[in-house]
C-alpha cells in the first residue's frame, strides 16, 4: 500500500510544482495558493513562487514559537514557504530544513531559497516515514497538511520523536476527522491527495503521538474543511532528558 500512495502523491505534487511558475495558482487548482493563513507581511517577505506553491491548510509558523538559533524541520516542505519563514525566525545562528520526496518541488524550493537569499536553509529528498537526519538533531518539527498524506503514520510519529532533541516540540497544521467517521466515510469526503481520505481521527492522532513517546499532546480545531473533517493545530513535546 505504501508505494502506490507515495507514487500518487508524488505525481500530483510534481505536476503542481511544474505549473507554478508558468501558471500562477496552478490554473485555478484548488490545491494551490493556500496563502490565506499567512499575513501580508509574511507573504511580502517571500519570492512570489514560494507563495504560489503554498498547499497547506494552516500556518505552522504562527504556532511553532520558533526562537533564534533553533534548528527546525518542515515535513513535506513543497515550494519552501514554511522553511523560508522559519529561516527568518531562527536567524543566521539557526537552521531550517525542508524534507520532500518530489524532485520538482525540491527544485522549486531551492530556487525560491536562492531568490530569497536564505543561507540558513537546506532541502532534503526523502520520505517523512524515514527522515534523513540524525537522532536528536532538531529542536522543532513543523508540517502543513502533510502528515495526513503519509502512507505509514505510526512510522512518521516515531521518526518525529527520533529526530527531536529531548524537550523538543512538534507544531503542525493538519486535517483531522471526527472520531465517529470510518475510513470509508472519510474517503467519501475527498481524495487522498486532497488531504481528506488519509486523515486520522482526533483519537487516532492523540494515541499515535503518545505511542511514539511524545507528551503534552493537544489538538485545537481551527475551521471545518468538509462535514466531519476539520483543520487543526497539533502540538506535542518530546520528554526532556532525565524526565
Amino acid at each position: 500500500m505504501t508505494a502506490p500512495i507515495h507514487e500518487t502523491v508524488r505525481d500530483h505534487y510534481a505536476r503542481i510544482a511544474l505549473h507554478v511558475v508558468d501558471d500562477p495558482c496552478c490554473g485555478g487548482n484548488a490545491d494551490c495558493c493556500g496563502t490565506t493563513n499567512y499575513s501580508a507581511a509574511e507573504l511580502a517577505s517571500l519570492p512570489e513562487a514560494a507563495a504560489l506553491a503554498s498547499l497547506g491548510c494552516g500556518n505552522p509558523i504562527a504556532v511553532a514559537e520558533l526562537l533564534e538559533g533553533e534548528r527546525v524541520l518542515d515535513l513535506g516542505s513543497g515550494g519552501g514557504i514554511d522553511v523560508l519563514l522559519s529561516a527568518q525566525r531562527v536567524g543566521p545562528t539557526g537552521r531550517a530544513f525542508g524534507l520532500d520526496m518530489t524532485e520538482e518541488m525540491l527544485a522549486l524550493a531551492r530556487r525560491n531559497a536562492t531568490a530569497a537569499g536564505a543561507a540558513n536553509v537546506e532541502f532534503l529528498k526523502g520520505h517523512i516515514e524515514a527522515i534523513p537526519l540524525p537522532a536528536a538533531s532538531v529542536d522543532v518539527v513543523i508540517s502543513n497538511c502533510v502528515i495526513n498524506l503519509a502512507a505509514d503514520k505510526p512510522a512518521v510519529f516515531n521518526e518525529i520523536a527520533r529526530v527531536l532533541r529531548p524537550g523538543g516540540r512538534l507544531g503542525v497544521s493538519d486535517i483531522v476527522a471526527d472520531d465517529d467517521l470510518t475510513p470509508a466515510e472519510r474517503a467519501e469526503r475527498g481524495s487522498y491527495v486532497g488531504c481528506i481520505a488519509g486523515a486520522l481521527s482526533f483519537t487516532e492522532y492523540r494515541e499515535g503521538l503518545r505511542a511514539a513517546g511524545l507528551e503534552d499532546v493537544s489538538i485545537s480545531p481551527t475551521h471545518a474543511e468538509t462535514p466531519g473533517m476539520t483543520s487543526a493545530i497539533i502540538r506535542a513535546r518530546k520528554p526532556a532528558a532525565g524526565a
